[in-house]
């Protein structure tokens, strides 16, 4: 997985890539020039990397979540290599923000309000996705965030598991979304019928 965002206003230049969730506070930090690498304390895995004057390797004009394309990852992966690190990015260009369809929307047997959906993403790919929505149901089309989306309040969606079930994604509402819409609504935003499952969801 990579979760890339960049922000010149905030940060002054600086890439952020995520490889996989950490807390900060469990992680060594080790920089080499204009690069810092990320590293968790307990498994010595790398899970991110900092990309100080970032546009001395890419051309940035967004502000926010970034998708790197093939051509950018190899540039960044040729500068961490230059930098003295041994890492390997890899480029993940599928969108984050999808139509999903729940095909099946059962009770948590350990909570009162959590519901464990069977929800199709794209081409029969289904992820399991625990959702705490009062309004969520068997047949529904919504939007789904996927692992590696970034939502608008800068919450990171990684693979988790709440309440001892497997959560790989959220199914999100449209104040998650920061969507107006002309009646306020409470829970998951439902989509019509015709809204095309797998399809990217922009907003």
């Amino acid at each position: 997985m990579l979760v890339a965002s960049y922000n010149n206003k905030a940060f002054d230049d600086l890439l952020v890539v995520l490889l996989e969730n950490s807390d900060s506070d469990n992680q060594n930090f080790e920089r080499k020039g204009d690069i810092t690498q990320l590293t968790d304390k307990k498994s010595g895995n790398v899970v991110g990397y900092n990309f100080f004057k970032a546009t001395q390797w890419l051309e940035l004009d967004v502000s926010g979540p970034v998708t790197l394309s093939e051509e950018q990852v190899a540039k960044l992966n040729d500068a961490i290599s230059a930098a003295g690190f041994e890492g390997n990015l890899v480029a993940d260009t599928s969108p984050k923000f999808v139509v999903g369809y729940v095909k099946e929307c059962v009770p948590h047997e350990d909570s009162d309000h959590l519901s464990i959906t069977q929800t199709e993403v794209d081409n029969g790919e289904v992820l399991q996705i625990v959702c705490g929505a009062a309004n969520i149901a068997q047949g529904q089309k919504v939007v789904i965030a996927k692992p590696g989306a970034i939502m608008p309040d800068g919450l990171v969606i990684w693979p988790g598991e709440l309440r001892g079930e497997t959560s790989n994604g959220m199914v999100t509402s449209a104040r998650e979304l920061g969507i107006e819409t002309a009646e306020p609504q409470s829970g998951i935003m439902v989509l019509d019928d015709d809204a095309v499952v797998g399809s990217e969801f922009k907003f």
